[in-house]
């Protein structure tokens, strides 16, 4: 019985996860978007990553509070501008990691 269970429970979960982008896609892919549209889509990703980075970056202590100086947040402008400049995503995780080694190291704690 246990066994069942977790199956239509895995199985609801699928569903629940697969219509909210299945709806849409089966919906709008056989129209014309407008292009203000399209360009709008494109915009979410950063969108998404920035809200769940940027807080990280800007955040510390115990109770949370801005703090502007810290490896991560120092760390991050470097590495931005790498990625901006070269567009490699191998690259650019090769030089985080550098650029926050450095911080981290040469930062008074």
């Amino acid at each position: 019985m246990v066994g069942i269970e977790y199956l239509l429970l895995v199985a609801g979960m699928g569903l629940v996860t697969y219509l909210p982008r299945w709806f849409p896609l089966f919906f709008l892919s056989r129209k014309p978007l407008p292009r203000w549209f399209i360009q709008w889509l494109e915009l979410i990703p950063v969108a998404i990553l920035s809200a769940l980075v940027l807080p990280d970056l800007l955040v510390a202590g115990d109770p949370r509070q801005i703090e502007w100086i810290q490896p991560k947040s120092l760390a991050a402008l470097p590495t931005f501008l790498f990625a901006a400049k070269t567009r490699s995503l191998g690259g650019t995780v090769l030089a985080g990691m550098l650029f926050y080694f450095l911080a981290e190291r040469f930062l008074p704690s």
